[in-house]
């Protein structure tokens, strides 16, 4: 998964360099799934609710799209749909190739960010599992900049790491890191990890985020999804 604005770097290079390495590029299709909670049920529903505004063949927008896992269960759901993935990271890229296999015809894989994305007008967007890397600021740049690519209507979907409300950031995230790791793994190594996780991304509150869907320009913003720290949200532009 792709730190925080307080460092020297800025916290798209610290993404870069992550996910450059080639362990972590390696373990990210493994990893993934046993980390986020109902991760597969969480494409199935980014899905539907792309349709729901989308045309039977439309164009969707995907950014972070390194790793290629959410493009892959897009394309077999949906076989008129094509795709435009953007990523930062070559290297996830590349990994991204590899997991599609011969649905790569059908998409469109641009090395960059979000600037880099053609101009659309797309008929849907998803950006999961990134946004949680990015501060409030480049937050709400990318949004604005995913809703002009959009056209009018079409749905956005994200899902990142986001405070949940009434409860302490470093306490539910050890809950996602234990979920992670399972039951059998070192307590002491979970909540170093949590306190670790908590110090470097800079997590929103679920408030906040859903007050930069709206600053952004979007429209009738609902959570859709909740597990542990994970949050997904769907929006029309």
């Amino acid at each position: 998964m792709k730190n925080d604005a307080s460092t020297a770097a800025s916290p798209v290079s610290e993404i870069v360099r992550h996910f450059s390495d080639r362990a972590a590029v390696a373990r990210y299709a493994e990893d993934t799934p046993r980390k986020v909670p109902g991760f597969a049920d969480l494409q199935r529903m980014a899905s539907l609710l792309l349709a729901e505004r989308a045309p039977e063949a439309a164009d969707i927008l995907v950014l972070g799209a390194g790793g290629g896992l959410e493009l892959k269960a897009f394309a077999e759901a949906r076989p008129r749909w094509g795709f435009t993935g953007i990523d930062p990271s070559a290297a996830m890229l590349d990994l991204a190739r590899d997991v599609l296999g011969p649905l790569a015809a059908r998409v469109r894989l641009l090395q960059g960010l979000i600037e880099d994305a053609p101009a659309g007008p797309f008929d849907g967007a998803t950006c999961l599992l990134t946004l949680h890397f990015l501060s409030k600021p480049e937050r709400l740049r990318t949004l604005r900049e995913m809703r002009r690519r959009l056209k009018p209507g079409a749905a956005l979907v994200v899902a990142h790491h986001s405070r949940p409300r009434g409860g302490a950031l470093e306490c539910w995230l050890t809950r996602s890191v234990m979920f992670a790791n399972g039951t059998g793994a070192d307590p002491a190594q979970v909540s170093a990890s949590a306190a670790s996780m908590a110090q470097r991304l800079p997590i929103l509150s679920a408030e906040e985020d859903e007050a930069l869907l709206a600053e952004a320009g979007f429209s009738d913003v609902a959570l859709f999804y909740a597990g542990f720290t994970f949050r997904g949200w769907v929006a029309a532009a």
